[in-house]
C-alpha cells in the first residue's frame, strides 16, 4: 500500500505512542538513516541520469542528471549536518560492474571515494564477490593482491566502512566470512545493522570467486540473529540486504511490488521494522505489512533519507518515514574532496576512457522488449560471433550473451560526439573472456530452457543475428520453447547436429543457472568481451541499433 504523502510514514501500532510510553525527557529519540544501493563505482554521473515523472504532466516522464560522487557526498554531507544522530549506510554492490575509472584501479578509488564520504556500513552484494572472496577481504582490509590493484598512486588502506555478511559462510570454519551485524549506540541507545547478500549469489558471479562459500536464506538468517542482538538490549533492528523487487510510479511509490524482497520480509520477526534493500536497481518506499521498505535505484542517482523515532523506554522503533532524494548535479555543489580524488585516477585513466572507438545513429537500449530482447544485447552479441568466426578465433556460427553482462545504454551524446572506450566499457565492465564451445541442438534447447531456471528473476539470452526461436509465456516451465522454432539462418536446428557457441567465461562456467554451458567441448578463449565489441564499432561505420525480433513470444 502506499500511503498519499510522498514521506512514507509507518506509525507502528504494537506500541502505543502516548505520553506514558514515551521518556518524560523529551521524547522519542530521532535517528537519520542515509542509504545507497547499487552504486557500482559510478564516481561519475551516469550518462542517463534517472527518469522521474514529469510533474507538469505525470503520464509522462523526464531523465533528470543525477549521480556521482561529487554531488552525493554534498547531499550526504548537508544532510548530516542538519540532522545530528545521522549514519550513511548501504545494502550492497557499491563495487564490480563499474565504469573504466574505478575498475582501472581494481575499484580502489570507489572504496576510497566512499570511506572519504563517511559511509559507516554496508551488506555484501553479489558484485563484491566478483573477484572473489580474497579480493572482497582486501577492498575491507586493504593491501595489494595483484600489479593491477596496486596501480593506484598511494598505499590501499582498505575501506574505512565496514561490509556485512550475515548469511554467507565460510564452510570450512562454520563462521561468516565477514561480522553480521554491527550494533551503533545514539544518546545510550544502541540500534542494530544486520547485513546479508541474496542467497542466489552463487548462481550470479564465477563459481570459483565463491568455492568454499555457503549462501544462506536470508529470512531464516536474520530471525537467527534476533534474539541474539536482542540479548545485547537491542530492540531497534534494521536489515541492510542485497536482494529486491521491482514497482512501478515514481522513485517514491510503491505500486505492484513484486519480487524476492516481498516474500523475504513476510517471514521475517516482528521485531525487524526497517527493511533497506537493492540488487533490483530500482526506487521504492513501501509498507510490507507494517514494515519500512526502501531501495534507491541505482549509480548513486538517489540517496534513501529515512527518519526513525525510537521509545527512549522500549528502545523500539516506533516510526519511520523516507524520502528518495534525487542526488541533482544542476544543484549540488561538487565536493572538493572527491573531486581532487576523482582527478587523480583520470590522470592515469583519462586518455584510456576518452579513445574515440566509432559512431552511433542514435542512443542503443538495453532496455528488453517483452520477449526478453534488447537492441544493444543483439549488438553485442553480433560483435561477438564477429571475433569468433574465423577458424582461427573458433569458427562460431552462434553468439549468446546475458542480460546481466549489459549493465547500460550505449548513449549518442547531444554533441554528437565520437562513442569512447570508457562509454564501450560501461556497458560491458567485467572483462570477461569470450569463449567458443560446441553444443549439440539438443544442449542449445536446453539452454534455452534454462531461461527460466530461476521463475522470479528470468535471464533472456541475448542471441546474435539468424539465430531464433519462440517461445510461450502460458507453457509451464521447462516446456516454454518449442525446438521446431529453434532456427539459424532460417534452418532448423538438429538436436543431434554440433554447433559452434560463443559465450562469455561467466556462462561457460555455468553462471545464472545456464548449467549445460559446461557440456561445452572443444573450446577456444578469444578476446575480452569489451574488446569484441570495440573492434565490431571500429569497423561498421555508424551503427545503427539492430532491429528486434530474433525472439519471438508468444502469449
Amino acid at each position: 500500500m502506499k500511503l498519499p504523502s510522498l514521506a512514507l510514514a509507518l506509525v507502528l501500532s504494537s506500541t502505543a505512542l502516548s505520553g506514558a510510553c514515551l521518556a518524560a525527557d523529551g521524547g522519542p529519540l530521532e535517528v537519520t538513516l542515509l542509504a545507497i544501493n547499487d552504486f557500482h563505482g559510478n564516481l561519475k554521473p551516469p550518462a542517463g541520469g534517472i527518469k522521474i515523472r514529469n510533474p507538469a504532466d505525470p503520464t509522462k516522464t523526464i531523465t533528470v542528471a543525477a549521480g556521482g560522487s561529487e554531488a552525493m557526498a554534498t547531499l550526504i554531507k548537508t544532510e548530516k549536518a542538519a540532522k545530528p544522530n545521522a549514519i550513511f549506510v548501504a545494502a550492497g554492490d557499491l563495487v564490480g560492474a563499474s565504469p573504466l575509472l574505478s575498475a582501472l584501479f581494481a575499484d580502489e578509488p570507489t572504496v576510497e571515494s566512499l570511506s572519504l564520504m563517511g559511509l559507516e556500513i554496508s551488506a555484501v552484494g553479489n558484485h563484491e564477490f566478483d573477484k572473489g572472496s580474497a579480493e572482497l577481504l582486501r577492498k575491507q582490509n586493504g593491501g595489494c593482491q595483484s600489479d593491477k590493484a596496486c596501480l593506484a598512486l598511494h598505499p590501499f588502506l582498505g575501506a574505512k566502512y565496514h561490509y556485512l555478511a550475515a548469511s554467507t559462510i565460510d564452510t570450512a570454519t562454520g563462521k561468516t566470512l565477514l561480522p553480521p551485524y554491527e550494533i551503533k549506540t545514539f544518546e545510550g541507545i544502541p540500534v542494530g545493522f544486520i547485513g546479508l547478500t541474496l542467497k542466489r549469489t552463487p548462481d550470479m558471479v564465477l563459481p570459483s570467486g565463491v568455492a568454499g562459500l555457503a549462501f544462506r536464506d536470508e529470512a531464516e538468517t536474520v530471525n537467527a540473529l534476533v534474539p541474539e542482538l536482542q540479548a545485547k538490549g537491542v530492540e531497534a533492528i534494521v536489515v541492510l540486504i542485497h536482494e529486491g523487487g521491482a514497482a512501478t510510479g515514481n522513485y517514491d511509490d510503491c505500486i505492484g511490488i513484486s519480487g524476492a524482497i516481498v516474500d523475504i520480509v513476510g517471514k521475517l520477526d516482528p521485531a525487524v521494522k526497517v527493511v533497506i534493500s537493492g540488487h533490483t536497481h530500482r526506487a521504492y518506499i513501501c509498507d510490507m505489512g507494517g514494515r519500512l521498505v526502501t531501495s534507491g535505484d541505482k549509480f548513486g542517482t538517489l540517496v534513501t533519507e529515512i527518519d526513525l523515532k525510537i521509545d527512549r523506554g522500549s528502545k523500539r522503533i516506533v516510526e519511520a518515514r523516507a524520502n528518495n532524494l534525487i542526488v541533482r548535479t544542476d544543484t549540488l555543489a561538487k565536493d572538493p574532496d572527491q573531486t581532487a580524488l576523482i582527478a587523480t585516477y583520470e590522470k592515469v585513466a583519462g586518455p584510456l576512457i576518452e579513445r574515440p572507438v566509432g559512431a552511433i545513429a542514435a542512443t542503443i537500449t538495453k532496455t528488453q522488449a517483452p520477449s526478453g530482447e534488447s537492441s544493444l544485447g543483439n549488438l553485442i552479441a553480433d560483435a561477438q560471433l564477429a571475433a569468433t568466426r574465423g577458424p582461427a578465433q573458433g569458427a562460431a556460427v552462434i553468439a549468446v550473451t546475458n542480460p546481466g553482462g549489459v549493465r547500460t545504454d550505449l548513449v549518442k551524446k547531444h554533441d554528437g560526439a565520437p562513442v569512447t572506450y570508457g562509454d564501450v566499457f560501461a556497458v560491458q565492465p567485467f572483462a570477461n573472456n569470450l569463449v567458443t564451445i560446441t553444443l549439440t541442438g539438443a544442449d542449445l534447447h536446453e539452454a534455452l530452457e534454462q531461461q527460466w531456471s530461476d521463475p522470479n528473476n528470468p535471464r533472456l539470452l541475448q542471441p546474435s543475428a539468424g539465430f531464433s526461436y519462440t517461445w510461450d509465456a502460458a507453457k509451464p516451465i521447462g516446456e516454454r520453447v518449442d525446438p521446431a522454432s529453434i532456427t539459424l539462418d532460417g534452418r532448423p536446428i538438429d538436436p543431434a547436429a554440433r554447433y559452434r557457441v560463443t559465450l562469455n567465461n561467466f556462462l561457460a562456467d555455468g553462471g545464472d543457472g545456464f548449467k549445460v554451458f559446461r557440456k561445452g567441448t572443444d573450446a577456444v578463449t578469444g578476446v575480452f568481451d569489451v574488446d569484441a565489441l570495440e573492434a565490431f564499432l571500429k569497423t561498421a561505420g555508424v551503427v545503427e541499433a539492430p532491429a528486434l525480433g530474433r525472439i519471438r513470444r508468444l502469449n
